[in-house]
């Protein structure tokens, strides 16, 4: 089948402007001439002397509900990071919602580079009264300076929103802007929410991809219908620019739109349960300790304190991890011996790195604090089992750095005891 029947039969899963409460915006009545003419092209040129983009705008009323929250539930997260004092990557405290950029962009390819080109920049951002969507098209590759200098104008960035933006989306418009600099504004300065990595810190122990799509279905309750996948996009770009038919796009533009929309969603759900630290919400316990985790990372040494300890009580299966992590508070306590209990528990019950870990700290413990250099071998040789047990095939370098440090940590022990040896003296 060619192409062009492809695109053709495409055309039947495109979604229209339907949806309830969203309206059109006008922008410019001044179109020039770009492939189907007609009454009902949601877009409208932006000019910039010869030259043109297209621009697309839609506006969303606060209650409209993209997945499992409304748009005006993220505007309230903003509003409840501005009131804790909780220190974190994510917060936006000292910002309001208009401050956040939600971006994503579509382009001819995957890769990195001169040859890839963005052609359609999405970004959704709060008013007063809604949220409105903005969608800059590359008419044809020609008139890029035309479509940053659109892009730019709308880009009164605080914070940038994206998923996978900082390795991706980002760079991609600097590599495109660089070549143009002389003829567009200079990139905006800003903060970067960078939401791939923190779905990543909060639900990489789940058993699939962290791709957007499966974030959707998965935690944020949206499920698309009839979507144009990514990877199309290109294709369907390339056929836009030979027949200037705009009606193969509407796939790629709603796409991209509620891309957008999404991250505002997760923007909400990551805030929800970061904020919601302390206070034994719905949070699985694997988010729970990621949180815990990422609070500690983030210099909040009690709230994740709070949380390793509330994790360690309940027995599930992250109880063992947490209870390590509440051993080395005590430890940095210098409160020894109730440390030495959590590890010697973590020991009879745990397997693996975790049983390794907590033999290694019980025989530095008898070893440096107590003097019991018996016990403390003892324990460097469980630790040796445990180690040896782990099969970890992809981590083989690492796996046998940590049996090298056991082995000398052993042998160091070892010539202790023998320096230390006399009939009749006692072996400390």
């Amino acid at each position: 089948m060619s192409i062009k029947n492809k695109l053709n039969r495409l055309k039947n899963h495109i979604v229209t402007e339907s949806a309830a409460g969203v309206q059109m915006t006008e922008v410019s009545t001044d179109r020039p001439k770009t492939g189907s003419e007609g009454e009902g092209s949601p877009f409208k040129a932006v000019r910039y002397g010869d030259d043109f983009c297209l621009l697309r705008e839609v506006v969303y009323p606060l209650d409209h509900l993209h997945g499992i929250y409304r748009l005006e539930d993220c505007a309230e997260a903003v509003r409840e990071w501005n009131k804790s004092k909780l220190n974190h990557p994510l917060s936006a405290a000292g910002h309001r919602p208009e401050d956040l950029f939600f971006f994503d962009t579509e382009t001819t390819g995957l890769g990195g580079g001169t040859g890839n080109m963005i052609f359609l920049l999405g970004h959704a951002s709060f008013t007063e009264t809604g949220v409105i969507v903005r969608q800059h098209l590359l008419p044809k590759p020609g008139n890029e300076a035309a479509f940053y200098k659109s892009f730019l104008g709308c880009a009164d960035i605080s914070t940038l929103v994206t998923y996978n933006g900082k390795s991706f989306d980002w760079p991609q418009v600097k590599t495109r802007h660089t070549m143009l600099r002389n003829l567009v504004p200079e990139l905006p300065s800003f903060g970067h929410f960078d939401l791939y990595h923190a779905s990543r810190r909060l639900w990489k122990h789940r058993n699939y991809p962290l791709k957007l799509v499966n974030v959707e279905s998965e935690i944020l309750g949206i499920y698309r219908e009839d979507d144009v996948p990514g990877y199309l996009a290109p294709i369907i770009y390339q056929h836009y620019v030979q027949t200037g038919d705009e009606a193969v796009l509407e796939g790629i533009m709603k796409h991209n739109e509620l891309d957008v929309l999404t991250l505002i969603t997760l923007y909400t759900h990551l805030s929800r349960k970061l904020l919601s630290a302390g206070t034994r919400s719905s949070m699985d316990e694997g988010e729970q300790y990621e949180v815990a985790r990422w609070y500690e990372n983030a210099g909040e040494k009690e709230t994740a304190l709070n949380e390793y300890e509330d994790i360690a009580e309940k027995g599930s299966e992250w109880s063992l991890e947490a209870k390590l992590k509440v051993a080395d508070h005590l430890k940095k306590e210098k409160q020894w011996e109730k440390a030495a209990s959590i590890w010697k528990d973590i020991s009879a019950k745990g397997s693996g790195k975790l049983k390794t870990e907590a033999c290694v700290q019980l025989a530095m413990y008898f070893e440096h604090t107590v003097g019991e250099l018996e016990t403390a071998l003892e324990w460097t040789e469980e630790a040796i089992t445990a180690a040896d047990d782990v099969t970890d095939p992809g981590n083989a370098k690492k796996s046998a750095l940590i049996m090298a440090a056991l082995n000398k940590r052993k042998l160091r022990i070892e010539g202790k005891l023998l320096r230390n040896y006399s009939p009749g003296k006692r072996r400390k």
